[in-house]
């Protein structure tokens, strides 16, 4: 009898999308097959199991900025969100551009028992675009993800030196694709709304002349390249092109540019400030597109805590960024709509392969981590209270379609939507 188990779901094994109960024992998957016996029992009935999710783009705000959020709230917020494994980014402070900073984010994630935590590194000494971070030393600390995210790393010279460097170790140079100059004093897409509106807007040519850059460099270097947060058509079109060329280009989406366009800035609501800023209808139709087909390598929250405080201001005053983690597969579901075997490599085994988690992102088989997620697609809810420590989120009070039912980190439940209708008491258990 094993210790728990996951009955009645839609399984995604290395042979597809399965009906097969789950048996998990010493953090394992011990069983796949019908009527698994168990001390305990998660119904799935109507649900998809697969992998945990995997974020390749985090914002942890520990060490340094605590009140916005630290490790353990984020990773209340991320088992929430069916995330068993995080990436989280290093604009914290210090910045984690040496390799004790790195280890101390592994180590406090660790501490929480819910979630797997790695740091990306800078790639430039306090990401002021100046001088290399101590990449030697951040590479011995386990970091294999390099991004000054936040800012591009805007000197070429730089930044081939970098991807030189990087290149040679086999690491991933992430780059937030923002021309400073462009980008300059704009809030929102430059575009109609924003003329409307008459507030300053970021145009595409911010992000598409970045990202047409750093691709010449990776003709020039080799290096392995991620374009995080893709926003335009022109973009996509872009990472296409280099894809087919044969270079080593992936990239990410957020939910956020997966589901609303520009107009929902209309109202100028402080929860809709991010950058890249959300985009025409037209972007938004390119990058579901993109994501479906997998132009788009990875969806990734650009999860980006900031107190209310902070917020309650103009919106041209207001901080940019929101939070994603649990709301991030509903908002993909429910905008995208991808099949399950789609959705699993989307969210979960993709990011874990870029990202180097060697146990998350496996699909469902005996003998492997039981890192796992149980997704209800057909669950309709709407978000009104978060784990997080901030409540910046444009899913706010929004009906969403699809929800984490479950989430299971090393065979012990993190997450349980609803204890009392998830859980049961399996055959010859205790009363």
């Amino acid at each position: 009898m094993a210790e728990l188990a996951i009955k009645g779901g839609l399984v995604a094994t290395p042979k597809g999308m399965l009906r097969l109960d789950i048996g998990i024992d010493r953090g394992q998957v011990s069983t796949l097959a019908e009527n698994v016996d168990a001390e305990s029992v998660i119904e799935a009935e109507g649900c998809w199991v697969g992998p945990g999710l995997v974020d390749l783009h985090a914002h942890l705000r520990e060490p340094g900025f605590e009140w916005k959020e630290d490790i353990t709230s984020a990773a209340l917020a991320a088992a929430a969100g069916g995330f068993t494994a995080l990436l989280a980014m290093p604009n914290t402070n210090p910045p984690v551009d040496t390799g004790h900073v790195a280890r101390y984010v592994a180590e406090r994630g660790n501490q929480t028992g819910m979630v797997e935590i790695r740091s990306a590194g800078c790639v430039t000494l306090g990401r002021q675009g100046l001088a290399l971070a101590h990449l030697d030393d951040l590479i011995g600390a386990g970091v294999s993800w390099f991004t000054d995210d936040g800012d591009a790393v805007w000197d070429s010279g730089v930044l081939r030196q970098a991807m030189e460097y990087l290149a040679e170790r086999g690491c991933i140079l992430a780059q937030h694709a923002e021309d400073p100059g462009l980008a300059r004093g704009g809030h929102l897409h430059e575009g109609a709304v924003s003329s409307r509106l008459g507030v300053a807007g970021l145009p595409a040519a911010a992000e598409e002349l970045v990202v047409a850059r750093d691709l010449a460099l990776v003709r020039l270097t080799g290096c392995r390249y991620h374009v995080q947060h893709v926003s335009t058509a022109g973009s996509v079109e872009m990472i296409r092109q280099a894809k087919a060329e044969g270079l080593p280009v992936t990239a990410e989406v957020t939910p956020h540019h997966l589901a609303f366009d520009d107009e929902e800035v209309a109202t100028l609501r402080t929860d809709f400030k991010m950058y890249p800023p959300l985009r025409s209808a037209a972007d938004v139709n390119v990058l579901r597109r993109a994501l479906v087909e997998g132009v788009i390598d990875a969806v990734a929250t650009d999860h980006a805590p900031h107190a209310a405080h902070e917020r309650e201001v103009p919106f041209e005053e207001a901080p940019r960024g929101v939070i994603g983690l649990e709301t991030a597969a509903a908002a993909v579901n429910t905008f995208v709509s991808l099949e399950p075997e789609t959705f699993f490599e989307r969210l979960s085994e993709r990011p874990a392969a870029l990202a180097g988690f060697a146990e998350q992102g496996r699909p469902v088989m005996v003998g492997n981590a039981a890192h796992l997620v149980v997704f209800d697609p057909h669950a309709e809810w709407r978000p009104e209270v978060f784990r997080s420590k901030s409540d910046n989120s444009p899913f706010r009070g929004r009906l969403l379609r699809g929800r984490v039912k479950a989430t299971i980190f090393s065979g012990r439940i993190s997450h349980l939507a609803d204890v009392a209708a998830a859980i049961r008491p399996g055959r010859g258990s205790s009363p």
